[in-house]
């Protein structure tokens, strides 16, 4: 008996729980979870932890049996507030009766946990995420604390997403912890992982019914051991429907807790009795979790409009539904309603000769009209995204019937649209907005895109489009090493001897470089197209037989004028030599320059933001101008153009970011770090002294002091001193920012500026600081993105891609503020709103490697190094240094009240060669990457 009863889970605060298969579910409560909790969040960032005690009392008061502590946020001590509030929720007994649960993504933080947890616990989670030694060595680690243990279903290769998937990563976890770890059987809950159903996305409708039999495979395979999930997932897709929420907890807890499933976190507040649920809308959530039906997605949907009790009611006036086909149809295509589309096709269908009518008739003489509104004016590019989705949908209904009729016909042949168009990111370039945006309305517009992705090689472009006989190659990108690509591009296409146009767009191009660099190179047609609503008139006068030959030889025309133009606007500019522009350099009067140090000097990793908190230092401006929406932020919301198509498109990114940080579906992390600095004798290299991150025994996220500093007395605070590397290992290392000057002849007394300027020389004897950083939220962007094109959602999937952009930035504005007011502390009793940071108003700048202060990209790879940027944070740089994931910000911190934004501007062949030289690289590739700013003589 004895030996029955010892398997059983038996968990304790200051009093047992023991979970028997009579037990009944065990509800852990998650309010004490920072992610989980802003309410928790606010408390333990401000240090209230008393207030925060009272949130696990009411906890333990609803009914948890288990209260989950979880402290992982960039800007707390995780480790620190961890000991503190366990050992304050000891000291509480109403609160330390139940059994904690320790949940962290930091094992250095659940160890701490474990350290001064009573009775038994359970640590949230271990996996094999980082392979079998890291989860052998934690899991031996746990069984000699004596705790519980949640195991991931999450291996190398990722999360477990179906049924195959989960019980072969629980088979092999429990075989390494039972049989190679000795671990106790009934101390193991697996986590199997709860996704969202409903979505509309066919690989998801079997998330809750592979998960429940999953439940029911482990529990008969895997004796003695738990499975536990995070309830509320299952239902993301009706967030804001209450009712329907409640039902669909209630009934997948009802299927999972038969299955098995013996413990999760759920909110009792969002649960309905299960045989309270009316049986029609029972019958239509049960159809969805347990996939009874292949329309059970839409059933339900449809069914949800009509619950009482759901957040939002409108009228739809759906009087258009009258009007004869073709109206629908043209009238669902420009307002880019897609929930009727299907139904209309298949009407224009039934009276086709052939399926392919219904395309080239109905959907294009909408699609005509589409353009016609959208070349005129009178619709905008996010209504334009919007018309492709609907498209898209109805192409993809029709062609099963029109592959059917090849068969039956073959000798129809495929039909001809306008024509093929290759795009292409080049190599080295992660950026595609644009792009994608291009490629949205050119197929709106019955050209057919062959879309290569990012970072494509020259190879790779030119083969595909000798494979798929296109009738133009565009190509875009971001960062200035783009542009030297294109002209490799276009070189490559003269020496194959190509005919097709070659289209040029992204940020950085521009008419000068297009004409000046790359037309040049090839002797066909090459144009710059800088926005979405040309791409159409250009194509369509570059491919139409009659006028194509007169547009072509205009556009090289034009260029050869631009040209002789640029040429001789560039030779009446006067540039002066290097050496006199270092000594008309910008002089600071250092003897009375306040340097202020920092108050944490050393490399600081903020493993996961909370982008809730970035939401205010959104600059939206720039989100409207990427969908070519022309205003300031928010005055653009009441233009009289663009106005009612502003509002529409923020609404949609509300909507989207509201989605975005309820399902946490994008992650943002960041580092920086404060050194000692100063300027070197030539004026324009800065050396910054940093210790070595490779140091054994050390951590991502300590804080990284230069011992030198602490000896030398820079560092004043003993804390800081305490966190010096000693006894010896410290590897301490010297880098160098080489800066560039401006040297462009101006009037009398204007300095030349470099970013050097603003650091102390080193022959004044005062010790001066510099930053560097990387921020990003990108993390989960591509695959979003990803998924709604494939869900032909060509608007959301460029909408993800702007909103992370948007986030990116707004990280980089919060944390530079973090930087002056808290760890640098030069500006600690700032007070600026938004508008205010938005215009710069704050001491100190923030440049940015590949920007106009200073535009050479290769500095990244000292942030990079000196950072362990990719190590710890896992943003990497491609060949052309381009940041990836895209969507991240990186560059320097200035604290000196006089430090400013300015833009280089072109630099001579004298600079070019001495950069060179500092920086130990060749002539040939130092002009590489600075061509771009090279003055041409």
């Amino acid at each position: 008996m004895e030996k029955t009863r010892s398997k059983y889970l038996k968990l304790s605060g200051l009093e047992p729980l023991i979970v028997t298969p009579e037990s009944n579910f065990v509800n852990v409560g998650e309010r004490t979870n920072v992610a989980g909790s802003k309410k928790f969040l606010r408390l333990i960032k401000e240090e209230k932890f008393e207030e925060a005690l009272d949130v696990a009392r009411e906890q333990v008061e609803g009914g948890a049996q288990v209260i989950d502590i979880n402290m992982d946020d960039g800007l707390i001590d995780g480790k620190e507030a961890m000991v503190k509030f366990l050992n304050l929720v000891i000291a509480e007994p109403d609160i330390s009766r139940v059994p904690i649960m320790i949940d962290s993504s930091k094992w250095e933080i659940i160890e701490a946990g474990l350290q001064v947890v009573q009775g038994k616990c359970v640590v949230n989670s271990i996996s094999l995420k980082e392979g079998e030694e890291e989860f052998i060595h934690h899991a031996k680690l746990i069984k000699r604390y004596g705790a519980a243990v949640i195991v991931m279903a999450f291996d190398e290769t990722g999360q477990a997403d179906t049924y195959d998937r989960r019980i072969a990563i629980a088979k092999r976890s429990y075989d390494v912890l039972v049989d190679r770890v000795g671990f106790p059987p009934e101390d193991i809950i697996f986590d199997l992982n709860i996704f969202p159903v409903a979505t509309g996305m066919d690989e998801h409708k079997r998330n809750a019914l592979d998960f429940i039999q999953a439940t029911e495979w482990v529990k008969s395979n895997l004796p003695y051991c738990h499975v536990s999930g995070g309830v509320s997932n299952v239902s993301f897709s009706f967030r804001g429907n209450n009712p329907v929420r409640e039902a669909m907890h209630s009934a997948f807890l009802y299927h999972a807790i038969k299955a098995g499933m013996n413990m999760g976190i759920v909110n009792p507040t969002m649960l309905e009795i299960y045989d309270d649920i009316p049986k029609d809308l029972l019958e239509r959530v049960e159809d969805v979790i347990l996939n009874r039906r292949e329309d059970a997605t839409e059933r339900l949907l449809d069914f949800a409009e009509s619950v009482v009790g759901t957040a939002k009611e409108s009228k739809v006036d759906l009087s258009w539904r009258e009007e004869p086909l073709q109206d629908r149809i043209t009238r669902a295509l420009v307002k880019g309603i897609d929930q009727y589309i299907i139904e209309d096709v298949e009407a224009a269908r039934q009276v086709a000769d052939k399926p392919i009518e219904v395309i080239e008739g109905n959907l294009m003489t909408g699609m005509n009209v589409v353009g016609d509104l959208f070349g005129s004016g009178k619709m905008f590019l996010p209504q334009v995204v919007k018309s492709a989705r609907v498209m898209k949908k109805a192409v993809a209904y029709l062609l099963p019937y029109i592959e059917e009729e090849k068969l039956l016909n073959p000798q129809e042949g495929d039909t001809e649209g306008n024509g093929k168009i290759l795009m292409a990111t080049v190599k080295g370039d992660v950026h595609d907005i644009g792009k994608n945006i291009v490629g949205v309305v050119l197929a709106c517009n019955n050209y057919e895109i062959i879309d290569l992705g990012v970072m494509v090689p020259l190879e790779k472009i030119l083969d595909e489009a000798i494979k798929h006989n296109v009738d133009a190659i565009g190509l875009s990108g971001l960062i200035t090493p783009s542009l030297d690509e294109m002209v490799s591009v276009a070189k490559e296409m003269q020496r194959k001897n190509f005919t097709v146009p070659l289209l040029i767009g992204g940020a950085t191009t521009s008419k000068a470089h297009t004409a000046v660099k790359i037309d040049t190179q090839y002797s066909q047609s090459v144009i710059h197209v800088n926005d979405a609503s040309r791409a159409v008139t250009v194509v369509g006068d570059l491919l139409q037989k009659e006028t194509s030959k007169a547009y072509k030889k205009s556009i090289k025309e034009d260029y050869e004028v631009f040209r002789e133009k640029f040429k001789n606007r560039s030779q009446h500019k006067e540039y002066k030599a290097l050496a006199a522009a270092r000594a008309n350099r910008f002089k600071i009067d250092w003897d009375t320059s306040e340097i202020v140090k920092p108050k944490q000097l050393g490399i600081q990793v903020i493993e996961e933001v909370d982008l809730e908190k970035l939401i205010p230092f959104i600059d939206w401006t720039p989100f409207f101008r990427s969908w070519e929406l022309h205003g300031k932020y928010p005055d653009i919301l009441e233009d009289e153009i663009v106005g009612k198509q502003a509002i529409e498109l923020f609404a949609d990114a509300q909507k989207m970011l509201k989605e975005v940080l309820a399902e946490k579906k994008l992650k943002g992390k960041g580092i920086f770090g404060l050194f000692p600095a100063n300027t070197l004798a030539n004026h324009d290299d800065i050396e910054v002294t940093y210790v070595s991150s490779r140091l054994p025994g050390r951590k991502a996220g300590e804080i990284e002091i230069d011992s030198n500093a602490a000896e030398n007395n820079e560092v004043d605070d003993p804390s800081q001193r305490e966190e010096a590397p000693q006894g010896g290992n410290e590897a301490h290392h010297k880098a160098v920012f080489r800066t560039l000057r401006q040297q462009l002849q101006r009037r009398e007394g204007v300095p030349d500026f470099a970013l050097a300027d603003f650091i102390a020389p080193k022959e004044m004897g005062k010790q001066d600081y510099i930053g560097c950083f990387c921020v990003t939220t990108g993390f989960g962007t591509d695959e979003l993105s990803e998924k709604y094109r494939k869900d032909l959602d060509d608007y959301n999937s460029i909408l993800i891609k702007a909103l992370s952009d948007r986030l990116a930035e707004a990280f980089a504005e919060y944390l530079h503020k973090e930087v002056r007011m808290k760890h640098w502390g030069y500006a600690a009793n700032e007070a600026l709103d938004n508008e205010a940071l938005i215009g710069e108003k704050y001491k100190g700048i923030r440049p940015a490697p590949g920007y106009p202060a200073c535009p050479d990209h290769l500095e990244k790879l000292t942030i990079w190094d000196m950072l362990q940027v990719e190590e710890r944070i896992g943003v990497k740089l491609t060949d052309s240094l381009a940041m990836w994931p895209a969507s991240s910000v990186s560059g320097y911190y200035f604290a000196n009240p006089e430090a400013k934004y300015f833009g280089l501007g072109k630099i001579k062949e004298d600079q070019v060669a001495d950069f060179a030289e500092r920086k130990g690289i060749s002539l040939e590739k130092a002009t590489k990457w600075l061509a771009p700013n090279m003055a041409d003589d």
